[in-house]
């Protein structure tokens, strides 16, 4: 199989997408890929890295600036004239968008070269390029049930997240690596790659609260704080680290997670059956990541604190609210387990084939 994969802006977009190209990889050794990313985003770095052939496109969001507005504009008809020879040169059997605003262009162009087209929606909430594309779709792929409603006029299919298939896949890393006895339960605090200044400090200031308390805590601050952080005294029970290499790994060690809510941890936490805190990000588009952490919430699937209600010793009243009592903890686990599509880039992979084994 031929195949072009854009995707771009963030991990939850880039993840994912490697996770697709990786099945397709493993059921059709002899596929051959090309990666259509924007020239200053983090594909940019991690996909050449992977030995995936790249392609850059120069594409911005649009935003309420008239003069930077104009701008992208420009730079949307050039990037459309540069994905069509690319696509054409390539000539591949399906084109695949896995989010962010570089697949607008990239997947306007297959559509109008009559080429077959996948788009796959990670929210719970559809993004404004993907809602759009939709119309230029021929088939949809989605994470959560609730998806599809936005995609009624479109070839729409609930598969999951292909990041939970990789998810169940990965390595255990034992607690004992970071200190840690195996004999205590694990409460995993992280706020993505980047970390969260805001939650950093609130944590610096609460942390006394977890002081003898009967379980221990490894909060990952993210690279650019540790420093700052790591200065402060902290309970013995409290190790700080700035990231976690295979965090899916040591995930699958922890007995409950405080984290922000993109779609590719939830996932995660979905496939992995992990008892959770939501403290979703209110930082990004469409205050999407609420609406994730809401589908979960709903299911009595995880715990929710809005970033806004981060205040006094909220935060540990609700783990210890999870971890000490284990009926919701294992109601937790069993909702999870309704939520899961184990299979989800193999399912993804399938209806993929479907499409371009059709007449």
């Amino acid at each position: 199989m031929r195949v072009i994969v854009s995707a771009g802006g963030t991990g939850g977009h880039i993840y994912p997408a490697l996770a697709i190209i990786n099945k397709i990889k493993s059921m059709e050794p002899d596929s051959e890929f090309l990666y259509i990313g924007t020239h200053n985003r983090m594909e940019n770095d991690i996909v050449p890295k992977k030995g995936i052939p790249f392609e850059s496109i120069e594409i911005y969001g649009f935003s309420k600036n008239i003069v930077k507005d104009i701008r992208t504009s420009f730079c949307l008809v050039k990037s459309y004239k540069k994905c069509k020879k690319l696509i054409s040169d390539f000539n591949p059997d399906v084109v695949i968008g896995v989010g962010g605003y570089v697949t607008a262009p990239v997947i306007y162009a297959a559509k109008k070269l009559g080429y077959k087209t996948v788009i796959h929606e990670q929210n719970s909430l559809p993004g404004k390029s993907n809602q759009f594309l939709s119309k230029y779709s021929d088939l949809v792929c989605v994470s959560f049930k609730s998806s599809m409603s936005y995609f009624s006029n479109s070839f729409c299919v609930f598969t999951g997240n292909p990041c939970s298939e990789d998810a169940l896949s990965k390595s255990i890393i034992k607690k004992s690596v970071y200190g840690i006895s195996d004999n205590k339960k694990l409460v995993l605090i992280v706020m993505g790659s980047l970390g969260s200044s805001r939650i950093n400090d609130y944590l610096v200031n609460s942390m006394n609260m977890f002081n003898n308390k009967d379980y221990d805590i490894l909060f990952v601050t993210g690279k650019g704080s540790y420093d700052d952080v790591v200065k402060n005294k902290f309970p013995s029970n409290v190790h700080v680290v700035p990231y976690v290499d295979g965090l899916t790994g040591l995930m699958k060690s922890a007995d409950l997670i405080i984290s922000r809510a993109g779609a590719s941890t939830l996932s995660e936490i979905i496939a992995l059956e992990l008892p959770s805190i939501l403290i979703p990000s209110p930082y990004v588009a469409n205050n999407h990541q609420y609406k994730n952490a809401l589908d979960l919430v709903n299911c009595n699937a995880s715990l929710m604190i809005e970033e806004k209600d981060l205040k006094g010793d909220i935060l540990v009243r609700k783990i210890d609210d999870v971890l000490y009592d284990s009926k919701k903890i294992n109601d937790m686990k069993k909702n999870l387990k309704s939520l899961m599509v184990k299979d989800s880039a193999s399912l993804i992979y399938k209806n993929i084939k479907d499409l371009v084994d059709r007449k």
